[in-house]
């Protein structure tokens, strides 16, 4: 996506099944684990770049040492970061302790992070600064084993300020008001509640102090403490925790919003938001990893046994459609082909802009993530044309000449490389005039194949905001002097603000948005505007469930091609000599390209979860009040 735009989190989470003198024997190193969990991280790098961090909790050690290890970096590279604190540390150990390099029993005892159950997060910030102590994993401490809990995740919550009450009724004083301090201190509640209740059981057994502790292991019910915690939750999640003894959860939103991949064999248990990830790592097949069910835990025990247990009530089916276009890495199968589609999908519109015109036309994408699209647009331009041929030919018959008949083969789409990146430049400046003269400059572009008589047709994955296409890229495409720029999003148009785990939250910034209030103005229609304002004021005090998003309101005088050609006149600036048309792709297109991830909330403002609503009307709300900039949950 041409506009900067924050991405998902990531989790990984990896039990080893076997004594780690197994790991030792088989493939040579105590730290199979920790390789592991480095790489998972960084084939998950894309869902996150301000944070990362590493625990692991250890079996099989005596009372009084270290169990439990931690590291998190909010540095430029923090996944190279926090494994060169890893590795520093176990090195210097080692180096201190020469004779036991190969001692696996030693080094389980003694080195820092080599554990049994290990825990990796990357993180990009929605709620709560960009500091060390709001990455991911959090630590909830205790000296009992069993009440001390590692929490991380991929989620936000639309109801933070209820669960933060809630709390505050169960006697607690949060010492931070974040997404994930509240669901950690309402997980660790119900956990610390659960595991009393077991230490009674086990003294009216006649157990003492010292045999309750197994005792709690054993029958400890991860499935009660998270029904009990998640009873509230509104949101999308993917949370995944560690009880300090060995016990291991991920759970879901019941909505599928957030994705959830696990692989189990006789070795390990891996779980990871992103289904190529592990294949990579473990080097399985695809049918081999499993997604996790909508509501539905994954509960790793103590002692090995795995099973999945229902949480909550599954809702509809309604994962993100931004993680197919977007989010995820391309090389997972299925949304490689999906991507594809999309860009397929979008091309009879494309057609209709060049006025079939596929010889005078030149094709390509921008950014590098768009690349799977184009693909797709290319089959489908190709497709056009041979049936072009075809016609011409059959039409022509037995008059036409050889000559004719080789020129009518030889014709092909024109598919360049338009535009590259230049990594390198960077808009140091803080004068925005110098700013915006250097962001024109931040791709470079191949000169001398696009003709004056061409339309240059580029595709992007999404356009958010449009604020690099205006300062950027349509000035860079217009040097080449095409006789028209047309501006494909693989992705419709995004009218509303996401709730879930994307950083798209303030309404104002959306270009579409924007786009609309233009055409309410020029309309004489703007009054909708101050309509739409009170509906949502009038809802405030409503219950979630009683909530309707007022806001598409604000849409629903115009067709999606007039809000199309009212954000291509916004675009178009007065030195651009080509002619500018955008296109979006449609709803009808999104589904048929991703049939199995239906939610479309950021496109459609139907939102899966009551909060949502709320949401979007306080969103909008804050940008009436000029408090665009305020947090709408």
């Amino acid at each position: 996506m041409s506009d900067a735009i924050k991405h998902e989190c990531g989790i990984a989470l990896v039990r080893l099944k076997k004594p780690l003198q197994f790991y030792k024997e088989k493939y040579g190193s105590t730290f199979y684990g920790i390789d592991k969990m480095y790489l998972l991280l960084e084939k998950q790098h894309n869902r996150g770049q301000d944070g990362a961090g590493f625990a692991s909790v250890k079996f099989n050690v005596s009372p009084g040492t270290r169990y439990i290890s931690r590291v998190r970096s909010n540095k430029t590279q923090p996944i190279q970061d926090i494994f060169s604190q890893i590795n520093e540390r176990i090195n210097g150990v080692l180096e201190r302790n020469p004779d036991k390099k190969d001692d696996v029993a030693w080094q389980e005892q003694n080195l820092p992070y080599v554990g049994n159950l290990l825990l990796g997060h990357v993180r990009y910030g929605t709620f709560g600064k960009n500091s060390l102590e709001s990455v991911h994993p959090f630590l909830r401490q205790s000296n009992w084993r069993h009440k001390n809990l590692i929490v991380a995740g991929n989620f936000n919550m639309t109801n933070s300020n209820q669960l933060l009450e809630e709390l505050v009724e169960l006697g607690q004083h949060p010492k931070e008001f974040t997404d994930t301090v509240t669901v950690m201190e309402k997980i660790g509640h119900f956990l610390e509640d659960e595991v009393a209740k077991l230490y009674q059981k086990a003294k009216k057994e006649g157990l003492s102090k010292r045999e309750a502790s197994p005792y709690i292991e054993e029958n400890l019910s991860i499935k009660k403490v998270l029904k009990r915690s998640s009873k509230n939750w509104d949101g999308g999640y993917a949370m995944a925790g560690l009880v300090g003894h060995g016990d291991a959860f991920v759970l879901r939103d019941p909505n599928g919003i957030r994705p959830t991949y696990f692989y189990e064999d006789d070795e390990v248990v891996v779980v990871a938001s992103e289904r190529p990830a592990i294949q990579t790592v473990f080097n399985v097949e695809l049918e081999d990893v499993q997604e996790l069910e909508r509501g539905h835990a994954l509960i790793i025990k103590k002692n090995g046994k795995v099973s999945i247990k229902q949480i909550k009530e599954p809702g509809e089916a309604t994962s993100c459609s931004f993680e197919r276009i977007y989010f995820s890495r391309g090389s997972d199968a299925s949304i490689y082909e999906e991507r594809k589609n999309l860009g397929k999908y979008v091309f009879p519109k494309i057609l209709e802009s060049i006025n079939n015109d596929v010889t005078n036309s030149v094709f390509s994408f921008i950014p590098n993530t768009a690349e799977t699209s184009f693909y797709g647009m290319t089959e489908a331009a190709e497709d056009f044309l041979n049936k072009e041929k075809t016609k011409k030919i059959l039409e022509g018959g037995y008059k036409l000449s050889k000559e004719r008949v080789r020129e009518i083969l030889s014709e092909r789409p024109r598919f360049e490389k338009i535009a590259i990146k230049d990594a390198k430049l960077r808009t140091f400046i803080a004068d925005d005039n110098s700013r915006d003269d250097l962001v024109e400059h931040v791709y470079d572009i191949t000169y001398g194949v696009v003709k004056p008589t061409d339309n240059l047709v580029i595709i992007d994955d999404s356009i958010v905001r449009g604020t690099t296409l205006k300062k950027s890229i349509i000035k860079i495409l217009d040097r080449l002097q095409p006789k028209k720029i047309v501006v494909v999003s693989s992705a419709p148009q995004i009218r509303y603000p996401d709730c879930y785990g994307i950083d798209m939250a303030k309404i104002g910034k959306f270009i579409a948005f924007r786009a609309a209030l233009e055409l309410l103005k020029e309309t004489g229609q703007y009054h909708i505007v101050d309509e739409t304002y009170k509906k949502c004021k009038d809802q405030q005090t409503l219950s979630d469930n009683e909530i309707v998003n007022y806001v598409r309101d604000i849409y629903k005088p115009f067709t999606p091609e007039e809000i199309s050609a009212k954000i291509a006149q916004m675009l178009k600036t007065p030195e651009i000599n080509a002619e500018v048309e955008v296109i979006y792709q449609s709803i009808e297109g999104l589904h048929k390209a991703c049939p199995n991830h239906t939610g479309d909330w950021y496109f459609t403002g139907n939102y899966p979860t009551p909060g949502g609503s709320r949401v979007v009307n306080q969103a909008f709300i804050n940008f009436y009040e000029g408090n665009d900039n305020k947090r709408a949950y």
